[in-house]
């Protein structure tokens, strides 16, 4: 039978079991946390290519270290010749996922050694290949070319129309494997071709942030024409607003005509947000469990990320979304509606949206999907396959999209009674495809549903591992070995309908089923209906 995050607890993540039980919330759990994820990995990933490239030092605080994706950046760079710092951030004496990073640029030239051809294994981390195929032209004249490569998925994940735009720009760009995918290998030079690009729709819009991000350095500056609605122009936005907050002059707006001139970038200094897309699923955990939480330093009304457009889903499903100062708050309600969701400018909370969904009472459409077919996994097809087992049913249709061309689009409906939450609901075992937000959301379904198992946990590498805080005290990255451990924390519950939700404050979590749903478990399930004092498990 397999393991139950109790049990894996204190088990570091490569000493994790093939498959983990998620185990629902106890009898009238109800929980009222404040949770700060770890830095934003898109604002990471873009703050430390821009400081790289940059012309001095820069420091960005509360950056992401400890996830696969940023460490997979930081390796890359320092390979281009970059020196990196950082420092640990630290809570109640122990390490978070977050760090201070000192970046020495180098001033708009890699420093690759001359005649040498420099190889970056960039896993399945699809931010950093753009990016960095993109910074690849770079390279100084005597370099011996960048190649760019990958995984095995990473390898059927699409490059072309990045790879088309540079070879327009003047770029000597050679595919080493199959035709419009990576490995690619990258030869210095730019020639004197014109510094212009037009983009219609594209399978991903970080081509164009990895453009907009290399676009001060190139001779002769850069501008990009959109013949249409740009996908996810909310990352396109963020790389803007990155951009000019750093000193970058960007003329126009996204969706027109951006124009962004040759000029010298000065390091900056940097603080990053708390990540929208790993705080949806405690968002989402509070919408399912009739629970409340609160995302200190991300703002729904002002953030640079789209993910944090998904507390506004929420309301729209009846959860009650209460804009703070620089925070959000959700607060769960007895009853989901079915809602119709358009995220074409946050795809990456789709499954997220999918699980709540299934909850709700009638169908929900979740429109802005095609995206989803070129992640780490087809991401359509995965959540088909997943949320039938369930009973759910789950439809994939075609529609014209706000552009006028081919868009997709799910319509989840619940079975009729409900999903069965029920002691003996029968086991289900969902497949993970080696994707961390499949596991992430799936394993939300484990609240509620007793029964759920969880196949290779350890596909969450992408997200963080770092530690948690709870009321001042740091437990380990992959559950709950306490720093203190005869340190006892109080909580005040009343009866049932009217208590007084506990509450705690959850610093830094770790994005895994292991240890963030432990701590949804540990907090609701194990609570008594009275006040005492308790030890964690």
């Amino acid at each position: 039978m397999p393991m139950s995050l109790r049990e894996i607890a204190r088990l570091p993540p490569d000493q994790w079991p093939g498959q983990v039980r998620v185990e629902p919330l106890g009898v009238g759990g109800v929980f009222d946390i404040t949770v700060r994820p770890p830095g934003s990995k898109s604002l990471t990933n873009r703050a430390l290519l821009l400081a790289a490239l940059a012309k001095g030092s820069s420091t960005l605080t509360g950056a992401l270290v400890d996830a696969d994706d940023a460490q997979v950046m930081i390796a890359a760079l320092r390979s281009l010749g970059t020196q990196i710092e950082i420092t640990p951030e630290i809570e109640a004496g122990q390490p978070t996922a977050n760090a201070t990073i000192r970046v020495h640029g180098v001033a708009g030239t890699w420093k690759t050694p001359p005649g040498a051809t420099t190889r970056l294994d960039l896993h399945n981390a699809g931010t950093a290949t753009r990016f960095l195929t993109a910074a690849a032209v770079l390279q100084p004249d005597h370099a011996g070319g960048i190649v760019i490569d990958g995984n095995a998925r990473m390898r059927e994940r699409p490059i072309r129309e990045l790879v088309d735009a540079l070879t327009s720009l003047g770029a000597q760009v050679a595919y080493e494997g199959a035709s419009g995918f990576p490995p690619v290998r990258v030869l210095p030079g730019l020639g004197q071709n014109p510094r212009a690009v037009s983009f219609g729709r594209t399978s991903s819009s970080q081509f164009i942030s990895a453009l907009m991000l290399v676009a001060p350095f190139l001779q002769g500056g850069l501008q990009i024409n959109f013949t249409a609605p740009p996908t996810s122009a909310s990352y396109l936005r963020m790389t803007r607003q990155l951009l000019a907050q750093h000193g970058v002059r960007v003329d126009g707006q996204v969706g027109g005509t951006l124009v962004i001139p040759h000029q010298p970038v000065a390091g900056f200094d940097a603080r990053i947000e708390p990540d929208a897309s790993g705080a949806s699923y405690f968002l989402a955990a509070a919408a399912i469990c009739q629970s409340r939480v609160v995302i200190p330093g991300l703002s729904n009304l002002t953030s640079m990320q789209g993910d944090a457009g998904f507390a506004q889903c929420l309301l729209r499903a009846g959860a009650e979304a209460v804009p703070l100062d620089g925070a959000t708050r959700i607060r769960g309600s007895a009853s989901i509606a079915g809602s119709a969701w358009e995220l074409h400018e946050m795809p990456d909370v789709a499954m997220t949206a999918a699980v709540v969904a299934c909850f709700a009472h009638g169908p929900s459409t979740i429109r802005g999907l095609r995206t989803l077919r070129v992640k780490e996994t087809d991401r359509i097809a995965a959540l088909v396959a997943e949320l039938t087992k369930l009973g759910v049913g789950v439809q994939v249709f075609s529609y014209t999209g706000p552009d006028g061309k081919p868009d997709e689009a799910i319509t989840v409906t619940p079975p009729s009674n409900g999903i069965d939450c029920s002691p003996n609901a029968p086991a289900v075992l969902f497949e993970t495809y080696d994707d961390h937000r499949m596991a992430m959301s799936l394993a939300l379904i484990g609240l509620r549903r007793p029964n759920v198992v969880i196949d290779n946990p350890a596909s969450t590498g992408g997200a963080t591992t770092g530690g948690v805080t709870i009321g001042g005290e740091t437990i380990g990255g992959a559950g709950f070995q306490p720093a203190h451990p005869h340190q006892q924390r109080h909580f005040t519950t009343e009866p049932q309908r009217h208590r007084e939700r506990q509450v705690l404050k959850v610093c830094h979590p770790s994005t895994t089923p292991a240890s963030l749903f432990s701590v949804a478990r540990w907090l609701c399930g194990e609570l008594p209906s009275s006040p005492t004092s308790i030890t964690p498990p």
